[in-house]
């Protein structure tokens, strides 16, 4: 008998995941799992990310997404709670749907806090899609009680005291509900945290599955891979709701409750083995997550570039755009242009990136259209067809500069072709109107936006850990973390030394500086008043802390 995670977040699920890519994939490696689910809150960011460092060591990913559900994702009112529903695709197409049911959360009649979506919406893209019934907090366990004061239940019986009187016809009622919007639905038995309310509920959910004969599984709700990795976690909560471990103490101990609590509460929002899952769940339960396994393909994300057609014939058209340049630059029978160009286009068209070029091309010119200017930067300065086409002012031989380092075939595999990056500068005001020209032209669905990640690194990291302990005052946390440098000022060094960490590279590399509070010894272990600040810091460097949205990509 095997186990199969099913519900697991990452440091992609950003207020409350802590799990990086290598770390789940190095924790299933010690447990023996073969394929592990990934389903962050209301977002696939991190699905190719992980899927590559999963399937680089023969585990299989499968790609799912915890949604933020309410009854109608498109009335914005702080009294409609969000609730929680999982699923998971069963194979590309399921992805393509999952894609979908994510973008519509994210569209600014659905987003309202949350990316939000209703079950119409995901109704509508339901096919290839396994549905899960979800964790305390989703839509089936909210069902089942009078009043949310439930999850504050010191016993089981407190929490059985809040149960309504037609709970299991509820619960049946809306189970029949999901199971017709899916060809595969599962109801989650999630007792790993051994929390009173999780108990009840799943001594209810496990008689409506048998009258039902929907099926039940064991899922674990894992927000990082260990027990001990705990703490990196709450850190991450302290951060993102402002507060100190000393604030949550307080709270804790006067009873009160507080958005994100219970993870303070247990340390068993990891990754189980199979002797925890067995523990606590029966063996159909544990035998159904090898069900839902098999239901699910492999398969790869790589796409090859797929852009809208900006002509018939792209090839030509870039081409005949080039001639006209030459023609106004008064190159003639160059013969080191026309190598140049001949070199060029030879990559360009090998790759099948005419219309980006056209695409580009276009913008500009509708930017300069509107009296404004435009400029370039970066390596598309070495491209010849960028010069003449008038994305660039410069002539890239007349100063020796490399088309290769703007792009070259070596970027691309068999699965994937790799986009070139022509960085376009023009006003700031001018950025949604380029947007809306986009969209215009080639259809909204055409058209996105690029997310953009922040982590906690170097001096950030370690500031975050000395604040949300009160380690120390403000002075002095800037004493201490001034003599670390920034990520951009050794990252070659870094490089070099096959090290990710800012910190333990200071420790390694420039131990002087830090001597005062700590220091990497011989052995390994680090010692110092600051020591475990310092070895917490560490583990957090790299860890996922916000989103946002691209300048300009």
């Amino acid at each position: 008998m095997n186990w199969t995670p099913l519900h697991l977040h990452s440091h992609y699920s950003l207020l409350d995941g802590a799990s990086k890519p290598d770390q789940i994939r190095d924790r299933c490696l010690e447990l023996g799992y073969t394929s592990c689910a990934i389903t962050d809150h209301g977002s696939i960011s991190g699905a190719v990310s992980i899927s590559k460092t999963l399937s680089k060591k023969g585990i299989k990913p499968i790609l799912g997404c915890e949604l933020y559900v309410c009854d109608n994702a498109k009335l914005k009112d702080k009294t409609v709670p969000n609730e929680h529903f999982l699923v998971l695709a069963k194979n590309k197409n399921g992805w393509h749907n999952l894609i979908k049911i994510v973008s519509e959360s994210s569209k600014e009649e659905n987003f309202y806090r949350k990316p939000r979506v209703d079950f119409s919406i995901v109704r509508e893209y339901a096919k290839d899609l396994i549905g899960f019934s979800g964790h305390a907090g989703s839509t089936l366990a909210n069902v089942l009680f009078k009043s949310k004061e439930v999850y504050n239940a010191k016993t089981y019986n407190d929490a059985a005291m809040l149960v309504c009187p037609d709970a299991k016809a509820k619960a049946i009622r809306l189970a029949e509900e999901m199971n017709d919007i899916f060809g595969d639905f599962f109801i989650e038995i999630q007792t790993i945290n051994q929390t009173p309310y999780a108990q009840v509920i799943a001594d209810i959910l496990r008689e409506v599955s048998k009258i039902t004969k929907i099926k039940s599984i064991a899922t674990a709700d894992s927000h990082y891979t260990t027990r001990e990795q705990a703490i990196i976690q709450r850190i991450l909560l302290c951060c993102n709701v402002k507060t100190t471990f000393k604030q949550v103490e307080d709270k804790l101990l006067n009873e009160e409750d507080f958005g994100l609590s219970g993870f303070f509460k247990t340390d068993s929002f990891h990754i189980p083995s199979l002797e925890e899952i067995k523990a606590v769940n029966t063996e159909e339960e544990i035998e159904n997550t090898q069900l839902v396994d098999s239901l699910c393909e492999e398969y790869s994300l790589a796409n090859q570039p797929r852009l809208p057609k900006f002509c018939e014939n792209e090839y030509e058209k870039l081409v005949s755009e080039c001639r006209t340049g030459w023609i106004k630059h008064k190159f003639g029978n160059n013969n080191t242009y026309l190598e140049r160009l001949q070199e060029e286009f030879s990559v360009i068209k090998q790759a099948n990136l005419s219309g980006y070029f056209l695409i580009v091309q276009d913008y500009v010119k509708w930017v300069q259209s509107q009296n404004c200017l435009t400029s370039s930067r970066g390596s598309v300065g070495g491209s010849l067809i960028a010069y003449l086409i008038g994305l660039t002012h410069a002539d890239p031989i007349k100063y020796d500069l490399f088309f290769e380092r703007f792009y070259n075939v070596g970027r691309n595999t068999g699965e994937h072709i790799s986009l070139p990056d022509i960085d376009i500068d023009f006003p700031i005001h001018m950025r949604p109107k380029v947007i809306e020209y986009l969209k215009g032209k080639y259809g909204k669905d055409r058209v996105s936006g690029i997310a953009t990640f922040g982590r906690a690194q170097g001096k950030g990291a370690l500031k975050d850990v000395l604040r949300v302990y009160n380690a120390c005052s403000q002075a002095v946390m800037n004493e201490i973390t001034k003599f670390v440098p920034d990520e951009s000022e050794i990252g070659d060094k870094m490089e070099q030394d096959k090290e990710d960490s800012v910190i333990r590279w200071t420790l390694m590399n420039e131990p002087q500086l830090v001597q005062d509070y700590c220091r990497l010894e011989d052995n390994g272990e680090l010692v110092g008043d600051y020591a475990n600040y310092f070895n917490l810091a560490i583990q957090l460097e790299g860890t996922l802390k916000s989103q946002g949205r691209h300048a300009c990509g």
